[in-house]
């Protein structure tokens, strides 16, 4: 843990849980402020108000006592001893008792905290779970009834008829298809409603708008759709009082959806307006609170408005087995399909696959760098979309940085002419960090480096033709030899390599590894051993929240 983690302030309880890397100074300053505002001095109260502000920085909506061997408490937490918890039925006594937290389902009031179905919220999270919760079954109640839908014809005809749907489906399954023949069906058959395309950021957004190829109709992040307020990135133009005038949104990559957004973009629907929900509910779930599309998937009130794409169109062969496996959590099915002399997909130790990842790397990066150097842009840019390699973590050996060094000291010695002198040397791989909207660029968009007569351009790739931007442009550039599983999302390579986290990490999930897979058309190396792999299918995310129980 680094200095910037410890509370020296802390003491009792919340002391043992940072010494442990269970809880830092930002989840532990929180409870000491709302315990000293409320007078709440019970050390299970504010070792409760911190592991809620942990859970949240993890991803989850609430703290659920009753599953606390679920909390992700970071891979730099240590196991806590039985002995550090308090007894739940104690503890649960002791938040209902506290002047600090709201007991219940009544309306909000002037505490900080709600206990609810033995869960703790934030309030504002617990309300912001409510709307969805509200505007989710007000819509649910008029939906058709279909039963189970399956297949893009009753996702089509579910859209067309319903308040409120969700189009369910893994890569390669024609997601997008289908949302191009809800648009005609529109057109066809309700020439006046006003449509919509969204997606929660502007790489996914820019993505849909070229899948779909209809230049007619530009998605728009969520953010834009709703005209954030200037200053906040909850509070938005359209809302309640104020909504937005389109009679159909559709939604694509749901699964990054937040629970915040989620219930910002009810609030502005007007009453009439169809809702159009489309992703992958076995994916990664948004990197703020929240996992709304598999809550909502998984929710037996709304198995009726769930259209679930099945067929796969894109991938055949040990891919498309290797992600079913992971996504069903068959570790075995999924260890037999990774053991098979298929070239397709191989599973290696991350010592003994260095030479194999050498050269992927060396060949694919080779590739990029010729064509930058030769000005071939177009080649230029498929090379870098041809291999792209995905790590877990971040830091450490087996994370983006140590490997993003690694790749590139492999290319100077491997490929002829490829020298990183200077910034932004030719065939630099680089990805945007922030979004650039004035430029058409989102965070996550990737280009190459070229030099027009000596001078650096960046390369990206856009709908119609490649634009080349002067770098000094553009913060924030980063190299883009490796990148997170997260960053990776709503991607498609060539071929993928994955360096796993170990057993031991909280990162290594089903999620992250389904998510790793499906990103490849062609080929999959995955460096770790077996055990990571099982670890992995038999670890499904358990963000804590409680929408899929309370949509009843």
């Amino acid at each position: 843990m680094t200095d910037a983690h410890v509370a020296v302030s802390a003491s009792g309880l919340l002391a043992d849980f940072n010494r442990a890397g269970a809880l830092t100074w930002a989840d532990i300053h929180p409870a000491q402020q709302l315990g000293h505002l409320f007078g709440e001095k019970d050390p299970r109260v504010q070792l409760a108000i911190a592991l809620t502000v942990r859970a949240l920085r993890s991803g989850s909506i609430c703290l659920d006592l009753a599953r606390l061997r679920d909390l992700d408490l970071g891979e730099d937490a240590v196991e806590i001893p039985d002995g550090w918890w308090p007894d739940e039925a104690g503890w649960l006594a002791a938040l209902r008792a506290s002047p600090a937290v709201t007991v219940g389902d009544g309306p909000a009031g002037d505490r900080p905290l709600r206990l609810a179905d033995d869960a703790l919220y934030l309030e504002r999270h617990f309300a912001d779970q409510e709307s969805v919760r509200r505007a989710l079954l007000a819509r649910l109640g008029s939906a058709p009834s279909t039963g189970e839908p399956v297949g893009q014809d009753a996702a089509v005809e579910l859209a067309l008829t319903s308040p409120v749907t969700v189009i369910a489906g893994g890569p390669g399954v024609g997601k997008t298809y289908t949302i191009r023949r809800i648009i005609d069906r529109l057109r066809d058959e309700q020439p006046d409603a006003l449509v919509a395309l969204a997606a929660p950021t502007g790489k996914a957004a820019a993505r849909m708008t070229e899948s779909l190829g209809d230049g007619s109709l530009t998605a728009l992040t969520l953010h834009a759709l709703l005209r954030k307020r200037p200053g906040s990135m909850t509070r938005f133009h359209h809302d309640a009082t104020n909504p937005l005038p389109h009679d159909v949104v559709v939604v694509d990559e749901m699964s990054m959806v937040s629970m915040v957004m989620m219930s910002r973009l009810l609030e502005a629907l007007k009453p009439c307006a169809r809702l159009v929900m489309v992703g992958d509910p076995d994916q990664l779930s948004s990197v703020d609170a929240g996992s709304v599309l598999a809550d909502i998937t998984r929710a037996p009130a709304a198995s009726g408005i769930v259209a679930r794409l099945v067929q796969n169109y894109r991938f055949t062969g040990a891919i498309q087995e290797l992600a079913t496996a992971i996504r069903e959590g068959d570790a075995e099915a999924a260890l037999s399909v990774l053991h098979r002399p298929d070239a397709s997909v191989r599973l290696v130790p991350v010592d003994a696959g260095a030479a194999v990842l050498r050269e992927r790397v060396a060949v694919a990066g080779g590739r990029v760098f010729e064509a930058a150097a030769a000005g071939r842009v177009p080649d230029a840019l498929a090379g870098l979309e041809a291999h792209r390699l995905l790590c877990g973590h971040r830091r450490g050996p087996l994370g983006v940085s140590h490997w993003t060094r690694q790749v590139q000291s492999w290319l100077v010695e491997d490929v002829p002419g490829y020298s990183v002198d200077g910034e932004f040397h030719v065939g630099r791989p680089v990805m945007v960090t922030a979004n650039r909207p004035e430029f058409g660029l989102y965070n996550g968009d990737t280009g190459v480096v070229l030099h027009d007569r000596d001078r650096p351009q960046v390369w990206f790739p856009t709908p119609g033709a490649p634009r080349a931007l002067s770098p000094f442009l553009l913060d924030g550039l980063a190299s883009v030899h490796a990148m997170t599983v997260h960053k990776a999302q709503g991607s498609q390579f060539g071929h993928v390599s994955v360096v796993l986290p170990p057993p031991s990490s909280p990162l290594l999930t089903r999620e992250l590894l389904y998510t790793a897979v499906s990103r490849a058309r062609s080929s999959v190396l995955l460096l770790g051993d077996a055990e990571a792999v099982a670890e992995a299918v038999a670890n499904p995310a358990r963000r804590m929240s409680r929408l899929a129980q309370r949509l009843r």
